[in-house]
């Protein structure tokens, strides 16, 4: 019996790309559902009715959310090209680094130099630096996070080869130069010209105009305070 895969996302989240990618990378066959999150249809909020967001894989009926245990789940289900390391140690490393990603990086920045102004930002801008140092740090003597090939921390870390120069654009600044950032600068190309990557990015210039929308409601929610 063929196997039945679904991917439950939207066009614009990063987490769902993740997704997207690693499925890419297996060769596993499956079905895009777009979900507009203003309007969840039915299948989302049976499928994930804990926390009714994307992204959400099904497979063969059964339901998996969360970006990184989905990673984990298509990597012991489909075990051609690993994603996670054999070495326990190097697995958890790997663990240490996706979850420093969303709970560090993504969140200094979108949730601190993106939405902020003035001292504020330059305040979150110190943070954001400091945590892309110690992605520069890491990346030492690799050309990806995984080592030679892409792994389960460039698929956590993907969203910066994209959104970086999108979120520049919108903030008016920059973030990541390669005088500053080589390693990461080189990593970021890379990861983002592998051809399972790059047909799938979002239109760029619908991401300028969400981000772009996102930051103007926030500071404007802040001047009204």
């Amino acid at each position: 019996m063929a196997e039945e895969v679904k991917l439950f996302r939207t066009w614009s989240s990063p987490f769902a790309l993740r997704i997207v990618w690693a499925l890419k990378i297996k060769g596993v066959e499956y079905e895009t559902i777009f979900e507009d999150l203003s309007n969840k249809s039915p299948s989302l909020l049976q499928y994930n009715p804990t926390h009714k967001k994307v992204p959400v894989l099904v497979h063969n009926g059964r339901p998996i959310a969360e970006s990184y245990v989905i990673l984990e789940y298509i990597d012991e289900t489909w075990k051609e090209t690993p994603l996670l390391p054999e070495d326990p140690y190097e697995r958890a490393m790997a663990r240490f680094w996706a979850k420093f990603g969303d709970d560090k990086v993504f969140t200094s920045i979108i949730c601190g130099v993106l939405i902020k102004e003035g001292k504020e930002q330059e305040e979150a801008m110190v943070e954001a630096m400091e945590n892309l140092q110690f992605l520069e740090e890491e990346l030492r003597g690799k050309k990806f996070f995984g080592g030679e090939r892409i792994g389960f921390v460039d698929l956590a870390l993907g969203w910066l080869a994209n959104l970086i120069s999108i979120l520049e654009d919108v903030a008016g600044l920059k973030l990541v130069g390669e005088d500053k950032f080589p390693l990461l600068s080189a990593w970021m190309k890379d990861f983002a010209d592998s051809p399972l990557i790059k047909d799938n990015w979002q239109p760029r210039d619908k991401m300028i105009t969400k981000f772009q929308a996102l930051r103007d409601a926030k500071l404007a929610a802040a001047a009204s305070k």
